[in-house]
């Protein structure tokens, strides 16, 4: 496999959670290289049924299937279809997430049973199938987020399980090298989408502009810059990677307080300073 057209075409992903957001712009850039798409959705038809068309036109091809990944039914009914359709399977992209966003000390049963059923245990079953249908190798990849690694306010929950998925990969990616599959995560830092705004928009919630300002690339990511990078991961170009997690976060994580954007002169950071420019404690070239 490689990241041209001819690479993709006749191969199969399966990406839950697929009919908007990153699991919507991953399955047409996919499509667009020849692959065949299986875009799952759990409620709106409507939105999956559009994909796909967009799919076809692209070039590629594919079907919906609704299923709900907290219904282990359903999970099975998925790569049941997606078996009797093609018979095999290339790339299994889990996307699909949910959760409540509460403080640790009101979350209830239901909410931490619910994002177990949500989370981890569709990726773990999902996997579990996907490798039953890859029989001449693949490359299963999760979706994750910063919340895995960073704590912060009502992400208890779904940052948790996140940190689950992120340590499953790192066994699947052991227990499936000899069938010939990669195993990877990415972990996305703030991604413009619908989910950032929701959550952002919780009554108590710090203004977004104020995490805005931490990142040092200074800007939220895209759906295009998540679908990229699981797009890479899927690749022959990245064949020997795997157990990885592949931060796309424009440096959030890698920076801490106290942050340049903090300080004043003379810490603050300059202008990009222009050719030439050397330390004072070397010498300048001849004039």
């Amino acid at each position: 496999m490689t990241t041209t057209d001819a690479s993709r075409r006749d191969m199969v992903a399966v990406i839950t959670g697929s009919s908007r957001g990153i699991g919507r712009r991953l399955a047409l850039l996919l499509a667009a290289q020849g692959a065949s798409v299986v875009v799952n959705y759990r409620t709106n038809k409507d939105l999956a049924d559009e994909v796909v068309a967009e799919a076809v036109r692209l070039g590629g091809g594919g079907f919906a299937v609704q299923a709900d990944m907290e219904n282990p039914e359903d999970i099975m009914r998925l790569f049941d279809e997606v078996a009797d359709r093609y018979g095999r399977l290339d790339h299994f992209i889990n996307n699909a997430a949910a959760s409540a966003f509460r403080k640790i000390l009101d979350l209830k049963i239901h909410h931490l049973d619910r994002s177990y059923g949500m989370n981890v245990r569709p990726f773990v079953l999902g996997a579990q199938q996907a490798v039953s249908l890859m029989d001449h190798g693949g490359r299963i990849v999760a979706v994750s987020s910063y919340g895995s690694t960073r704590a912060f306010a009502t992400y208890a929950a779904l940052g948790s399980y996140k940190a689950a998925i992120e340590s499953f990969v790192r066994f699947m990616a052991v227990e499936f090298a000899g069938y010939g599959i990669t195993v990877n995560a990415v972990n996305g830092g703030l991604i413009e989408s619908d989910s950032l705004h929701y959550f952002y928009s919780m009554p108590g919630m710090a203004p977004v502009e104020t995490v805005l300002a931490a990142i040092p690339l200074g800007r939220a990511g895209t759906v295009d810059d998540m679908a990229n990078a699981i797009e890479f991961l899927l690749s022959e170009k990245a064949g020997y990677i795997t157990g990885q997690v592949l931060a796309v976060d424009g440096g959030m994580t890698v920076a801490a307080p106290p942050y340049y954007h903090d300080t004043s002169d003379p810490l603050r950071l300059p202008e990009r300073p222009t050719h030439g420019t050397r330390p004072d404690d070397l010498p300048h070239a001849s004039s």
